[in-house]
């Protein structure tokens, strides 16, 4: 049972999905980081200062600061992973894709037959 949980564990798919789970979770933490450290006063000195990104309506506070920063993050995690992942991906798979298409194609059994065929029948009107 416990050789069964390790050959899970040491699957390739799994083992891929824990470091890419670790890899995100670290480029979430500098991303957050990013986000407060810049991104956050930012849109705090455009929105007015010391408040900025708040409103009041009832006594209820809305920070729609943290919402802009969280849309920036989101925007700045989605662009990272397209040009970092997506972008080669398709382009290494399109580069064997062309590869496969160049590679050209064994002839068919009709094809075959007919050249048969066509040898036969130039042989024999030599004769």
């Amino acid at each position: 049972m416990l050789k069964g949980f390790r050959d899970f564990l040491f699957r390739g798919n799994i083992v891929d999905l824990a470091v890419a789970v670790v890899i995100g979770t670290a480029f979430t933490a500098l991303v957050t980081a990013l986000g407060n450290a810049f991104i956050n006063p930012l849109v705090k000195a455009i929105t007015g200062g010391e408040i900025g990104g708040q409103f009041t309506v009832a006594g209820v506070t809305f920070d729609y600061g943290l919402f802009i920063t969280a849309v920036i993050n989101f925007v700045i995690i989605a662009a990272v992973v397209y040009f970092l992942i997506v972008v080669p991906v398709q382009r290494i798979t399109n580069r064997f894709k062309k590869q496969e298409e160049e590679k050209p194609s064994a002839p068919t059994d009709i094809e075959l037959l007919t050249e048969i065929r066509d040898l036969l029948r130039s042989q024999q009107g030599q004769r």
